[in-house]
């Protein structure tokens, strides 16, 4: 219900009182505390939207400083995805890409995306989304190596903190204690290795990180087992943490020596959000596999996709039976016909560009925090991609105690003031807060963001002196 509707409700209490009663009873939501849903019901109940704001049938207003999940990048209320929605669904709605089938705007959003591509990565796979993108790339990258006659190499490693999904396997594979161990699988072949040690990738043996690393988690399996390292050009739910220069280098230097493929999880960072079209463009590396979703279509319809390299396809094309993988919505038409109007205004609104230089706008927003607040840290920024740290004493690497709950008391403090962002805080002493506005923000709305910012984190240091 837009706000205007929402407005000629003749009770929007009584409405968004009804709406809560029914989630609690009816709905299990995704990444929260089920028994405190049950209890309070729904924080908020959205009502519509438009630019970067969101309201709630309260009448609230509030700044969507996380684009919802990183995905939303033209905005809330985008016409002209709404209306290539609605053309591609009065002509077909749907149309299978099993058998062989195939439609327009699956193959011209194809085409697209090849183009965009870097290297030679012009062939897709379409998924419903981020997760079965990730699936899939295990998926194909395990084939690939069976029809090269590598039995064995079925091991796929990913990192701490990274993110990859909540599939089976893709949340096996994510980085995060509590979602590996809710993927309700002991994998043996997924293994998580320690993140961003460029010299231990490089071959340094002598240094104190190297157990672990993705090297060392080589030599110790043999090459022949390892089918593909996954990695996040920056990882978004881990922490918006950005690695290294040269770590993406020094790790498809790594995969090419030894005949391993190399999966970028561009989900977050693709379409713009970093300042590039694709996060590894700023590293200039060419992975074997992209896996792609949110942005693709700004959220606007459920799409993903893995894009590989040539001589993969070329290989997979001359297997000569059915290929045992697919989802309902692979390809799916309307879908696609809005990933198509989304890159086309991404590219004719000049977005990626914005992105770039709004990012610099946050990244000295950011500096002037840090300068102010002596326990806000590590402001770090890629694009509208950004993050910080909250610590008690930096300096000494000192970390806030568990019960002070840094981060979420600042997003709390931030939701109050009309700013939605996100904490994370899963591992004792982390208290990250990440920012990442749809790719439309303009300065004025930067600065409105780390005004809120500022005075939330007021309210905060206030909190610690009483």
């Amino acid at each position: 219900m837009s706000k205007s509707k929402l407005a000629q409700h003749s009770n929007p209490e009584k409405l968004a009182s009804e709406l809560s009663i029914l989630d609690r009873k009816h709905l299990l939501h995704p990444s929260t505390n089920p028994k405190a849903q049950v209890q309070h019901g729904p924080k908020l109940i959205f009502s519509g939207g438009e630019g970067i704001h969101l309201h709630d049938m309260k009448g609230n207003t509030y700044i969507d400083g996380v684009s919802m999940l990183w995905n939303v990048n033209l905005g809330h209320g985008q016409k002209e995805l709404a209306d290539a929605s609605y053309q591609q669904m009065t002509n077909i709605a749907y149309a299978s890409t099993f058998y062989g089938y195939a439609n327009e705007p699956t193959v011209r959003l194809a085409e697209k995306i090849a183009a965009l591509a870097p290297g030679d990565l012009n062939t897709i796979f379409f998924t419903s989304g981020g997760s079965e993108s990730n699936d899939t790339a295990f998926k194909l990258s395990r084939f690939y190596w069976q029809l090269r006659g590598y039995t064995e190499k079925r091991k796929i490693i990913s990192l701490r903190r990274g993110y990859h999904g909540v599939t089976v396997a893709a949340q096996r594979a994510t980085g995060i204690d509590a979602y590996r161990n809710f993927s309700g699988s002991i994998d043996p072949d997924i293994d998580n290795a320690k993140a961003h040690l460029t010299e231990c990738e490089l071959g340094a043996k002598d240094h104190p990180e190297y157990e672990g690393s993705i090297r060392s988690i080589i030599e110790k399996e043999g090459k022949d087992r390892i089918a593909a390292v996954i990695v996040e050009p920056i990882q978004g739910a881990g922490g918006v943490h950005i690695p290294p220069e040269g770590y993406l280098k020094a790790v498809r230097k790594l995969c090419d020596e030894f005949d391993i493929h190399l999966i970028a999880d561009e989900v977050i960072c693709g379409f713009g959000r970093t300042g590039k079209m694709f996060g590894v463009d700023h590293w200039e590396i060419v992975p074997d596999f992209m896996s792609i979703a949110k942005g693709i279509t700004s959220g606007y319809a459920q799409l993903g996709g893995v894009i590989m390299k040539e001589h993969i396809r070329d290989t997979i094309t001359e297997y000569d039976d059915m290929l045992a993988h697919g989802f309902t919505y692979s390809g799916h038409p309307t879908a696609c016909a809005v990933g198509l109007k989304n890159i086309e205004i991404i590219e004719r609104d000049g977005l990626v560009s914005n992105a770039s230089l709004m990012g610099q706008e946050l990244e000295k927003g950011l500096h002037y925090l840090e300068d102010k607040y002596h326990f806000v840290t590590n402001g770090r920024t890629k694009g509208l991609l950004a993050g910080f740290d909250l610590m008690e004493d930096p300096k000494a690497d000192i970390p806030f105690d568990g019960s002070v709950k840094a981060a979420t008391t600042l997003v709390e403090n931030c939701y109050e003031r009309g700013l939605l962002i996100r904490p994370f805080d899963f591992e004792p002493g982390m208290n990250i807060v990440a920012i990442a506005p749809p790719l439309i923000v303009n300065k004025n709305d930067v600065e409105k963001i780390i005004q809120i910012l500022e005075n939330a984190l007021t309210a905060f240091s206030q909190k610690l002196k009483n």
